[in-house]
Order: C-alpha cells, then structure tokens, then sequence
C-alpha cells in the first residue's frame, strides 16, 4: 500500500493539499525530483529531465496561490508527458534517435494547456520509436518497476513506469493500438483513452492520424478525470478535435455503479484470456454487480477482421506521418518502424479503401450496442504480466501478438473511449486490469464507473517494491 511516502498521494489529494497551503508546490517538486535522481537511474522512464524550468513553475504556482489565484486541480502538481509532445525549446524526439536535438520552437496543445492548469511538468517520458512497438535499439528501454523481467506495456512504456513509481503524479499517454491500456495495465495505473477527438493532437507526433488517441495516465480514475478536463477540448490548431463542451469530470461523483448497464459478450472475453486474467476479469464484474451495475449479456461484433485490418491501416498511416524521413534517414530506423512504414507504402488504394468501409461498418455494429448498453467490459490484455521472454517471441507466436491486439485495437479503430482500471496481481508479482468501453464523450461515465470500483477496491493502491 502507499504507506507514508507523499510521492504516492492521489494527483487530487496532493492538488488540495497545496491549495489549502498544507504542502508547498516547492517543497513537492524537488522531492519529485530527489526521487527521479535516486530511481531512474534504474527505471529508465525519463527521456529528458527539465529540472530548472519545473522549479521555476513551481515558484509561480506557490505566489499564485499565495495571492489567492487558483488554477483548478492541477496547480502545482508535478506531471511528466510522453516524448512525443512538443515541449518549446526542450528535446522532443518521438522514441527516435534522429530526432535527439528537435527542439519545437512551441509548446503542443497538451503541454500548453497543462501549463495553463498550473501543473509543474518534471519532464519528457520515454517511448517506444515512432510510438509503435519497439524501442529503438539504441535507447535502453524502461523497466517495469514491479520486476525487471516483466514487460512495461508499450508505447506508452515510460509514462506507465514514471506513475507506478512515484516518480510523477500523472502523465500523458497517448494510444493508437493499446498504448496507454497495455502500460497501464502492466505497471498498475489507471489509464483513460478518450474519445477519437476529445484532446488536440496539435504539437504531437503523429504514429497515425485516425488512430491516434492523447490521453492520461495516473493512480485512479479522479485523477486521470482532473488531468482530462484539462487537456480536453477544442482547439483551432487542430481541426480535428471536437467541439462539445468539457464537463467537470469529478462533479458528482458516486461511489456506486446503480442503474448502469454493462454489457459483457462471456464468448469473447473467454477466448484467449488466461487463468489469471480471467479470475481478475469476473471478480472485477462481481465488484461492480455489488455496487449496483446490471451485468448484461451482449453479441459483440466478431473482432477477427478489424483487427486484421488495423496493421496494413496503421501501416499507411505511419508511412505517411515519416514521408518525409523515410526513406531518406533509413539508416537512423530501427527495423521494427522501418518495416511497418515499408509494409504500409506497400498497400494498394483498392485494398486501403476496403478496410476503411469495413472499419465504417464494424464502428457502427459498436456503437449500436449502446442504444441497450452504458459500457462495455473487457479484458485490457489476454495474459496477465507478460514477462519480456514472452514477448520476444510475438513475431513468432501467433497467440502473444493476439493477446495484445483482441482487446485494444478495435477500440482504436472506433474511436471509443475507455478506462483501464487496477484489477488483480499475477503470481510473478505482476498486474492485473480490465478496461471498460463507453460512448462517445462519455467520459464521465468512465470515471465514475472507475471511481466507484476504485472505492471498494484496493488495487489501484499497490505499490510497487522500490
């Protein structure tokens, strides 16, 4: 449990704890700092610590509020953001070594607007390259900080080990085909994915225009519903983030589940789902049942071909996102990123054109089910912590690379907003989680339903042994 240590308060706790003028913004900054020195080392989540300029956000936070002004949740707590977030004048290389000395000349819309909570951003987080799989084989990769032969979760790997350890309050995520669920779910934190459009992609590397998702991850469901209401919204500078009003998502919160709906397809949660996972998954429904969720049987559409789909589409979509690196600096790619682009180039038209009618088709089978659903429940991996020997093998083990895809790349290619919640702990010491599926911009829904599950368990509480 999180014991005595400040660095394991809830991003909401430590929030009111400064505004009440119990805890100095200061003081909470260089312990988050401390901590950063003496762990990371090991750890490796951070790509780029920005030491000066988060104490110096922290003195202006600490006069704000000494003057009576207030930001909301955020003011003075320490974030950290994945490295694919333009930061002004700060290294922001996407995973890639050939992007080492990109410095954006601005800040991207998430870093800008969490700068504009007032939050304190400790740094840039590692990342897989590109934000897809792999680690560029030159960048020692982070370490999951529950057991260093368990896997992090990719893409998102350092924002997930940054959390669990206490290194950060929250932090930014983003998913495109499981990258803030699988992190999320290996390292013990609670991740939102919102909706396809609710947070700006300006000042964010694209892996996939249509697929990608920015969203947070932090230690529970409020909190990764203050970090939302943030980042959340529309933005000029990306015309593709929608314009629906921003609630307040920790606005009458409950600590029940009463009169929602939860459909469960029993099939398809089973198929491919270890022991482990499986328990965790039903006790995970139990818990909800007991707080007054209807569990309801449904027919989710057959997955197999949209997930199919998901890596030729991404494939186009990243070749398009590097046309202008690749080929060009094809020496400076790791050969993960530089087959995935090549395989997208390879993709005809016709062919391109029939997986977008098939994604139409399978997002609107998706979202027929709630008209008699409010969320969907499913498994957020088919096998509970993944050691790093049992991935390496899934370029040759068919089921390891369907374990990490069932679950959460057709939510991508919907658009759906879903919640990654703490559900159990593995016999190698590892984590557990379940995810639950919404409506479009029905956010809210997902951080109450996680609230309520996170206040009647204690999973989202575990620490891991530092």
């Amino acid at each position: 449990m999180a014991g005595d240590d400040p660095q394991y308060l809830g991003l909401v706790e430590l929030g009111e704890s400064i505004r009440a003028r119990r805890l100095s913004p200061v003081e909470v900054a260089r312990a988050a700092l401390d901590r950063i020195n003496r762990l990371d080392g090991a750890l490796k989540s951070f790509s780029t610590i920005t030491a000066e300029t988060a104490l110096a956000e922290a003195q202006v936070a600490e006069q704000e509020l000494a003057e009576g002004r207030s930001r909301g949740p955020l003011h003075g707590v320490p974030v950290a953001v994945k490295d694919l977030c333009w930061m002004k004048d700060t290294p922001t290389a996407h995973g890639m070594p050939l992007l080492r000395e990109n410095r954006p000349a601005e800040d991207g819309a998430v870093v800008a607007r969490l700068r504009a909570a007032g939050a304190v951003i400790l740094g840039k987080l590692q990342q897989t390259e590109g934000a897809l799989g792999l680690h560029h084989p030159d960048i020692d990769p982070p370490v999951n900080p529950w057991n260093p032969d368990l896997w992090t979760g990719v893409s998102s790997s350092g924002s997930g080990v940054a959390t669990a350890a206490g290194l950060c309050y929250g932090s930014i995520g983003t998913d495109t085909g499981g990258s803030i669920r699988l992190p999320s779910t290996c390292n013990g934190v609670t991740g939102l994915k919102p909706t396809w459009g609710r947070v700006s992609r300006y000042g964010a590397f694209e892996l996939a225009a249509t697929l990608d998702h920015i969203g947070p991850m932090a230690r529970s469901a409020v909190d990764c519903g203050a970090m939302l209401g943030a980042i959340a919204g529309a933005d000029p500078k990306d015309p593709t983030a929608a314009p629906e009003p921003v609630p307040d998502y920790l606005a009458d919160l409950r600590d029940d589940v009463r009169g929602v709906i939860i459909g469960v397809d029993s099939r398809l949660v089973s198929k491919g789902v270890d022991e482990e996972t499986g328990a965790a998954f039903d006790e995970a429904l139990r818990t909800l049942a007991r707080l007054g969720a209807e569990i309801r049987e449904i027919n989710f559409p057959d997955p197999t071909q949209v997930i199919d789909d998901w890596t030729p589409l991404c494939g186009v979509e990243t070749a398009v996102a590097h046309e202008k690196l690749y080929p060009a600096h094809k020496e400076a790619y790791g050969p993960g990123l530089a087959s995935f682009i090549e395989l997208g180039q390879k993709l005809s038209a016709m062919d391109y054109q029939k997986i977008v009618l098939r994604r139409e088709a399978f997002r609107g089978q998706v979202r027929a089910l709630f008209q008699d659903v409010d969320l969907i429940a499913m498994p957020a991996l088919g096998f509970a912590a993944p050691t790093l020997a049992k991935m390496a093998s899934i370029t040759s083990d068919p089921s390891v690379l369907q374990g990490v895809l069932r679950f959460n790349c057709p939510f991508d290619m919907t658009g759906s907003p879903t919640i990654t919640l703490p559900a159990g702990a593995a016999a190698n010491g590892g984590c557990i989680g379940f995810q639950l599926v919404g409506r479009h911009f029905d956010e809210a829904r997902l951080v109450n339903a996680g609230h309520a599950f996170q206040s009647h368990t204690n999973w989202h509480k575990r620490r891991p042994p530092l």
